[in-house]
């Protein structure tokens, strides 16, 4: 069973309530439309419900079962705004404009139990998704900064957890600092544990393994997992080490100094900057026929999930109920 088999079993047992705020999309539509029809979660659609109905006729199909909530006539705005401006210590007036754009009204739908997560980003960039994400729904405690990650489904590839790896973060942070790299570490190791029920085995790559090298950028993955050790003695995190020695156990015992329950074993590999991240991800995707699903954003107290501009309905129902797993 692939991956994307097991998601979609898991989400039909218990499908979650998604919110999409760009409603009017035709591929959001589409995708929607299937998610609905196939038991693979509830959806919500955010937008003008007359608008919403003609796209969805014009493209040969209603919404009957699909609510469509207009942030114009809803009777949760009022609360909504009251919620908002008592936390942020805002006039009314200035919150109910917040209130009313489509991303923050979905965000706060999403802090208010209305549903369950949020998938957004066809109509919108990558920092307005992130940005009314954390100033509505905020960020998980002791995290410091949104970033992301990749599961890398890699064929013939036996390490990792089946062959699975997670990679983070190759979409967000183009140079964190030692700290933002820890809380990076962190909420990668979360997301493994709520998406995959994986125990995570936590790598921190660098071109040096264990004093191999020595370097300001070398000090600076061996300072992240100091941090992230301290914030979480618990969790399997060892670096510095390179690649490949985070995922071959032969290689791992001959550059390891000591026995090591990630080296060799890890399930998330956690690179230092997103060059590094994002070059990895294009790379399995395209030399090893790797499946890649993401990226995914993590760090906040509830789930969100970016989309690309170009999504296709399949890129949309993927990354909903992978999303699912995680609410």
């Amino acid at each position: 069973m692939s991956i994307m088999e097991t998601f979609s079993q898991k989400a039909k047992q218990n499908p979650k309530t998604i919110l999409f705020p760009e409603g009017n999309n035709p591929t959001i539509l589409m995708a929607v439309k299937k998610l609905s029809d196939e038991s693979l979660a509830k959806p919500v659609l955010l937008g003008n419900p007359e608008e919403v109905i003609e796209e969805a006729a014009a493209l040969g199909f209603d919404l009957t079962d699909i609510p469509i909530v207009h942030p114009d006539t809803s009777p949760h705005i009022e609360h909504y705004v009251t919620l908002y401006c008592r936390e942020k210590d805002m006039p009314p007036g200035a919150g109910l404009r917040i209130m009313m754009q489509p991303l923050c009204f979905a965000a706060m739908m999403v802090k208010a139990g209305e549903a369950d997560c949020m998938v957004a980003g066809i109509n919108h960039p990558t920092e307005e998704v992130i940005l009314a994400s954390e100033l509505i729904i905020g960020l998980c405690p002791g995290i410091s900064v949104v970033s992301s990650f990749f599961i890398m489904d890699i064929p013939n590839f036996t390490g990792g957890e089946n062959g699975l790896l997670i990679f983070a973060d190759p979409a967000v942070n183009p140079d964190p600092n030692a700290e933002q790299l820890a809380d990076i570490a962190l909420a990668t190791a979360q997301s493994a544990k709520e998406t995959l029920g994986w125990e995570p085995r936590v790598a921190m790559l660098s071109f040096s393994t264990k004093g191999s090298a020595s370097h300001p950028l070398v000090d600076k993955v061996i300072e992240a997992t100091e941090l992230a050790h301290q914030k979480a003695p618990s969790l399997l995190i060892e670096g510095e080490m390179q690649a490949d020695a985070a995922i071959v156990e032969a290689v791992a015992h001959k550059k390891m100094k000591s026995e090591s329950k990630v080296a060799g074993k890890a399930n998330v590999l956690i690179f230092p900057d997103l060059n590094a991240a994002n070059i990895a991800c294009k790379l399995v995707q395209r030399l090893a026929k790797a499946n890649s699903y993401g990226p995914f954003l993590q760090g906040f107290n509830l789930p969100v999930s970016d989309l690309s501009r170009g999504a296709t309905v399949d890129d949309i129902i993927g990354a909903s109920i992978i999303l699912s797993a995680r609410a």
